[in-house]
């Protein structure tokens, strides 16, 4: 049996860790000459060779969640004095996870994924070396997509958004506070990247605007040049209109509106289309039901994401390789469709269909339970709440939290 996986970051290494444990070799094709995915630094924007740069991440990013749910179930990330780490500890921490289990022979390093068909009973794989540029065609019984979902850009429509004279900046692209020095801009979206980069951005930048529609963001604190204003209207040439009829010049707006979900190498006929962010047809949120050879790993957010895309490889092995036999694609589609009617009509968007948050325990234990494997200790779930919580209460100083974890179901904050 022949595995693929596309992607060497969070979720791909921990998918050839689960692969070599049911003694199945993985090929690893990896875009960038390094593993950690989102958690390399590329200095590089924009179009590198013809690619699109896949990085997000910029210089002195902390984590927003702490240390202590961000290993995975059978390897942590081990003794530091704080909670909330740089990120370049985060990419050691994968780098020795990698080593741990000797995942890096499996892994083809530069190596871009063009396109994945399906023929027959076969996944063919066109892949193109970026350091020799030779193309080749791989062929695979089952692939597992790890790629990510934050490299493709979302950008929100702003009404007249070409008439403004000013500088159009997309989080994916930012690298450093520098490029903000002495301007005024204007930072849309109240996410936590919108409400983490306006206090970062706010030590250079001259004034800070985060425009949101989101409750509660007001009860929370942010340096004195961050002023909270209401949703945008629209723009002029050289500062924009919002809904509450006031009006603000700006240098910059900074689009700090979440990422897309985009599987470009994917034929029509892998089955997988994406509507509003919403990635169909998934059982489970992670096996493609029209395709069941295939399963996408990691598209749930605001979880402990190491966590959940290790007990989401656990369950798609033990179909692929263990005792379970899969349901029929009829009992697979009538599944989905039940568990997306109750979110629908708990008023979720389509947009909103892989958040879980609160929720996340419930998926896991949902995934454990069908597949009758380990489930995700509860503790880490608790703990991921009580972050999320202090980000939103106190945005300053959340991160001098130190937490500890006491036992399966309690952790302790130390400080």
């Amino acid at each position: 049996m022949t595995l693929c996986i596309i992607g060497a970051g969070t979720a791909g290494l921990c998918c050839g860790k689960r692969a070599l444990e049911h003694y199945i070799n993985p090929t690893i094709f990896e875009l960038s000459n390094d593993i950690g995915g989102t958690w390399v630094f590329n200095k590089n924007t924009g179009i590198l060779n013809g690619i699109d740069v896949h990085s997000s991440m910029y210089k002195s990013l902390r984590t927003n969640l702490p240390k202590e749910v961000m290993g995975y179930p059978d390897f942590e990330i081990g003794d530091h004095d704080e909670s909330y780490l740089p990120a370049e500890e985060i990419h050691a921490f994968l780098s020795r996870y990698a080593d741990h289990f000797g995942l890096r022979k499996y892994i083809e390093f530069n190596t871009y994924v063009i396109r994945v068909l399906k023929i027959r009973k076969k996944w063919q794989i066109l892949v193109k070396n970026l350091i020799t540029n030779q193309v080749k065609f791989h062929y695979f019984d089952k692939i597992l997509i790890a790629n990510g979902h934050y490299h493709t850009p979302n950008y929100i429509k702003i009404s007249n958004c070409d008439r403004f004279k000013g500088e159009l900046i997309h989080s994916h692209d930012y690298r450093s506070c520098e490029i903000f020095q002495g301007k005024s801009v204007l930072v849309i979206g109240g996410g936590p990247s919108g409400m983490d980069l306006s206090n970062i951005i706010a030590k250079s930048a001259k004034h800070v605007s985060l425009s949101h529609h989101l409750e509660g963001i007001p009860s929370t604190n942010f340096l004195e040049n961050v002023h909270i204003k209401p949703d945008l209207k629209e723009v002029d040439e050289y500062g924009a209109f919002f809904i509450d009829g006031t009006y603000s010049p700006f240098d910059t707006i900074f689009f700090c509106t979440g990422y897309k979900y985009a599987f470009p190498f994917l034929s029509v006929d892998a089955g997988i289309y994406v509507e509003d962010n919403f990635v169909q047809m998934l059982y489970k949120q992670c096996i493609n039901i029209r395709n069941p050879t295939m399963a996408l790993i990691g598209l749930p957010f605001y979880v402990c994401a190491a966590q959940m895309m290790d007990i989401q490889a656990r369950f798609v092995f033990s179909y692929f390789y263990g005792k379970n036999k899969l349901p029929s694609a009829k009992e697979m589609f009538q599944d989905t469709n039940e568990t997306m009617r109750k979110l629908w009509e708990k008023g979720y968007k389509k947009r909103h269909a892989h958040m879980l948050g609160s929720n996340q325990m419930d998926y896991f234990t949902e995934l454990s339970k069908t597949a009758k494997i380990e489930n995700i200790k509860p503790v880490m779930a608790k703990l991921h709440l009580e972050s999320s919580n202090q980000f939103n209460e106190n945005l300053l100083h959340f991160r001098e939290d130190i937490f500890r974890l006491f036992d399966n179901e309690t952790f302790i904050k130390i400080n």
